[in-house]
Order: C-alpha cells, then structure tokens, then sequence
C-alpha cells in the first residue's frame, strides 16, 4: 500500500505522518501543487499551520491544486484522514461536517489524551468498539462543533469514529467527539495525533493501529 502524504506551506507534522506511514508501507510527500495522486492508495492531510493559519485554520489550504485532487480521490473511494490541521482543511473542503472552533480556553493545549473508539470506518477497521487509545493532542482549534441537529444525524449514521474519553476532553468538543467520518466511511478525520504515538519509546504506539488497520484491510482485500 501506497500513502500520499500532503505538504502545504506552513506545515510541520508531514515528516512525521510520512514515517508513520512507512511503518505500515511505501509513502511519499505531496506537494501542494501537485494534482496527480496516480499511484497513491490512500492520502494523509497532516497537521501544521498550513499557510500560517491566515483568515482561519486550513481555510486557503482547502483551495491548493492538490486538495481538488483529493476530493476526486475521496469521490472515488479512496482513503482519506485528516489529522490536527488536516481535519480543519477536510472540515473546510466540505469532505467531513461539522467545524473546528477555538478551544473552551481559548489556550493552546498539548497533552496526551484517552480516546475511545466509537465507530467503524475504513482507518479505525479492526479496532473494537469502546477500545481505548491514548493519543497525544497539540491545537489551539480543536473543539469540534456541529448544529445539535447535524450531530443526532451524525450520531444514527455511525459517523461519530472517536470521542475523548471522560475527563480527557481538552477543548470543549461537543459529545466529547475527537474524530468523525464521512458517510461512506472511507474519509476520517481527527484532532489527537496519531503519528506521534506509532513507538513505545514515546509512551504510545496505539496511533499505529489506525495506519496498520488500513493497510491490512487493503491487503486483505487485494
């Protein structure tokens, strides 16, 4: 399996996506002009401050060449996750619902977090329902917000992938929800980092699973 790791200007967390990534299988960097993902198997919008965060979080990036590659990508089938910065852009791109808004805070938060897993999609294959992962989180913009109407409809169709677990909620997301997908399940995004728990030397490998997950169901199916 293939990943495509994005790289806007701005951000700072590709590096490591991309050696998550090749954990699991081959990766590569994507540049933001680029919009040829021939070859890629699933994509990995990182986190950052893309494009310095102007007018708010990933709101230029959802404009870059490669983003409308993506969403072809998405369109398609192809596996999508967002992560940190990333979310914000998939949010912003129209790929996921909801927004990210500032903090409850309005502090920067970099802790590591307990989630727990609240739902199949195509990155969380594999991991049982209520599992816990711990996950650290860094953003400023995290607490997930969507019209209460928009969040029961999220909550029936199984959208809702990942919510902090009690007493781990660092930013005042509504329903404690740290990750949603897209209704066809093959989009995901999320605020903790799970690239940087992929080794026990850095407290955590659970982040891991969420790549590996992909990348056996991917062999399984071919």
């Amino acid at each position: 399996m293939r990943f495509g790791v994005l790289q806007f200007p701005g951000s700072c967390d590709e590096r490591d996506a991309l050696a998550a990534c090749e954990r699991v299988g081959d990766a590569r960097l994507v540049w933001h002009e680029e919009t040829d993902l021939a070859g890629i198997d699933a994509v990995v919008v990182p986190g950052g401050f893309s494009y310095g965060d102007y007018l708010r979080a990933g709101a230029i990036a959802r404009f870059a060449p490669a983003m409308e590659a993506v969403a072809q990508f998405a369109a398609s089938g192809g596996p999508v996750l967002g992560i940190c910065n990333g979310f914000q852009v998939l949010c912003e791109a129209g790929l996921l619902p909801g927004a990210l808004l500032p903090n409850e805070s309005l502090r920067f938060h970099f802790e590591q977090v307990d989630l727990e897993v609240a739902g199949e999609c195509d990155w969380t294959a594999g991991i049982g329902d209520g599992e816990r992962l711990s996950i650290p989180v860094k953003h400023m913009t995290g607490r997930y917000f969507a019209p209460e109407d928009e969040l029961d409809r999220l909550e029936a169709r199984g959208q809702v992938v990942l919510r902090y677990a009690p007493d781990h909620n660092p930013n005042g997301s509504l329903r404690d929800i740290a990750g949603v997908c897209n209704a066809a399940g093959n989009v995901m995004g999320l605020m903790p980092h799970p690239e940087h728990a992929v080794d026990p030397l850095t407290g955590s490998a659970d982040g891991l699973r969420l790549f590996a997950g992909l990348a056996e169901r991917a062999a399984t199916a071919g």
